[in-house]
């Protein structure tokens, strides 16, 4: 189970490093359609396409880190223990279900734009949004992958 842990490690932070090249496209793009007076679609959708691989193949690798967003009303006093039990019993309810629904609901919507070859609509864009399609996998599979990683070591402590 420990290699799964790192995998979604590495995966994360070397996604993570697409955030400020993400953030400098972004500039450029303003810079070229406000100064210079032209759109840059491909730049657009290329930004786009990093967003969704930063949001999808990260989600792991936060939640791994216990760095996700929670509301955490419930339980802040409490113990470590009862935490992760808690942790555990909704990771259970809500967070393997969801991304086991996720993950079935994509396949067919990727193998189709695969199989398509599916490309951007818009002029100028991206030819390879079956690409794009192809990272909705990383979230559910990060996410039950650290997920499990944590209930097997919360189970086994």
């Amino acid at each position: 189970m420990k290699i799964v842990e790192k995998c979604i490690n590495l995966l994360g932070k070397n996604i993570s490093y697409l955030i400020p090249i993400m953030t400098l496209l972004m500039v450029i793009i303003v810079v070229s359609r406000y100064f210079f007076e032209s759109g840059r679609t491909d730049l657009q959708e290329l930004v786009m396409y990093f967003h969704s691989l930063i949001f999808l193949g990260c989600a792991g690798y936060v939640f791994n880190k216990d760095e996700h967003v929670r509301v955490d009303i419930f339980y802040r006093d409490a113990s470590s223990k009862y935490k992760n039990i808690v942790n555990l019993i909704c990771g259970i309810i809500f967070l393997l279900p969801v991304t086991i629904i996720i993950f079935i609901y994509s396949i067919d919507l990727v193998i189709m734009s695969w199989s398509i070859k599916e490309t951007s609509t818009e002029p100028g864009g991206l030819a390879y949004v079956y690409i794009q399609k192809s990272f909705i996998f990383l979230f559910p599979l990060t996410l039950i992958g650290a997920f499990l990683y944590k209930a097997v070591r919360l189970i086994w402590k």
